[in-house]
């Protein structure tokens, strides 16, 4: 059972955590015009919400008339309502909160302000300024799990200055003041360690003892710097993907496109990122059930290589047709022996070998001589010679005028015999003599006489 229950704690550790409130615009933002939000749901009042100018003012010559907004909630009031000083085309971020800490409502994308025609609002030749500035260092900007000082001018300052963190349509969070120290050239200030994961849209709101807001905002992307370090992010770090904006429906651009948003931004699961991920899983299944598929051809293709048996008599190893049944295969085809004709050279050296057999028969200490002459006649004579076909007789040579015609060629009786397959072996077989037939020795081939 322990165990089960550890396993349940950490699958709720990756689980977001879920606001029991969420809220939303009930009135269109306009140009100088009433803007109205309500709570739903149980949160734990009083809450508040702080809008914050969003992006570059639409004025002519940069003219900066925006505020930051910080409205209270009355007493345990769930609707609030205040004018909103913003001038057409341009852009703010909201973020509602209740007791339980900033952000916990959620923050809404930027949203654009759409036009009217009251204008009386705002002076559009005159920039406010916030009650004190704040400054970071580096200057203007903000790297994952690298160090930045926040720091201002004490004496602008009326209490202890404050300062918050707000990810449009993610995460708002307060940033956590470290030990104020002073530095030649920067000030009164603290350390920060931003554990915002890179590429993030961060806003970086100030405020002292008159309210969020009081000191400004600065616009940042957090960059991952020259040397990364992610060492101090966690699941639960902030990011600008966390799930649906806050704030219901509302335009995002000056057309009047709206969200579809409704719900606090940890209430709703990132549909986009659902989508993603389902399709990106099930391309990762796609090829590995390919790359299997491929691996699985190979290895059976060369299992069947490898034992594929091996046919001596069959011709061909790469014939993979096999014989129809009842036909023999090519080795066991019978093939006819066909004698080749005897040329007249082979003839006559026959017939020539017969005469100076005889001649040495008839000499006992001339033979050697006489039988290297008729050789020594006969290597001169051309192959084939018909005035040759009377031979050499005591190396002599025939006159042509008493030389008589050739006898016609002869052909040699051949036996041709095919043998059959035997078959399998029995006893009667093994009984019987066994019978080697050899080839003729043509030891017995002799010239017919002429006379």
């Amino acid at each position: 059972m322990p165990r089960y229950r550890a396993a349940l704690q950490v699958a709720l550790a990756f689980i977001p955590f879920v606001s029991s409130y969420t809220w939303s615009f009930t009135t269109t933002p306009q140009q100088c015009a009433t803007l109205s939000l309500q709570i739903s749901g149980s949160g734990s009042p009083p809450y508040s919400v702080l809008v914050i100018p969003y992006g570059p003012t639409p004025l002519p010559n940069n003219t900066e008339v925006r505020t930051i907004v910080y409205q209270q909630f009355d007493g345990s009031s769930t609707t609030t309502s205040f004018q909103l000083k913003f001038p057409s085309t341009s852009q703010f971020v909201a973020v509602v909160s209740d007791s339980t800490g900033f952000g916990s409502g959620g923050t809404s994308v930027a949203a654009s302000v759409m036009s009217s025609s009251d204008s009386s609002c705002f002076n559009p030749n005159t920039t406010v300024m916030p009650d004190f500035p704040f400054n970071i260092y580096p200057t203007n900007q903000v790297v994952q799990c690298s160090a930045s000082r926040l720091w201002w001018d004490p004496t602008q300052v009326e209490g202890t200055p404050t300062f918050q963190g707000v990810i449009p349509g993610g995460q708002s969070f307060s940033i956590p003041e470290g030990q104020i120290t002073q530095l030649s050239g920067q000030g009164t200030g603290f350390s920060w360690t931003p554990s915002v994961r890179e590429g993030s849209t961060l806003i970086v709101v100030a405020g002292d003892d008159r309210g969020l807001g009081t000191g400004g905002s600065g616009l940042y992307t957090v960059s991952q710097g020259i040397y990364p370090n992610s060492s101090c992010l966690t699941t639960t770090s902030p990011s600008s993907t966390i799930g649906s904006p806050a704030g219901g429906t509302y335009p995002t651009n000056a057309s009047g496109a709206e969200t579809t948003g409704g719900t606090s931004s940890s209430s709703k699961t990132n549909v986009g990122a659902i989508v993603g991920g389902v399709i990106g899983g099930l391309a990762a299944l796609v090829i590995l059930a390919l790359a299997g598929f491929y691996f699985i051809r190979r290895k059976t293709a060369t299992k069947d290589t490898k034992e594929r048996p091996v046919d001596l008599l069959q011709g061909d190893p790469e014939d993979d047709q096999d014989p129809a049944p009842g036909e023999l295969g090519n080795y066991y085809h019978p093939e006819p022996f066909l004698a080749t004709e005897p040329t007249e050279a082979s003839f006559m050296y026959g017939r020539e070998e017969g005469r100076a057999a005889t001649v040495m028969s008839g000499s006992r200490y001339g033979t050697s001589d006489r039988r290297q002459s008729a050789l020594g006649s006969f290597s001169d004579m051309r192959s084939a010679t018909p005035d040759y076909e009377m031979g050499i007789t005591g190396g002599t040579t025939i006159p042509s005028s008493s030389r008589k015609s050739p006898m016609p060629r002869q052909l040699r009786p051949v036996n041709i015999i095919q043998h059959d397959d035997a078959g399998a072996a029995d006893e009667q077989a093994e009984a019987q003599p066994d019978t080697v037939e050899l080839p003729p020795a043509y030891t017995n081939i002799r010239k017919p006489n002429p006379n």
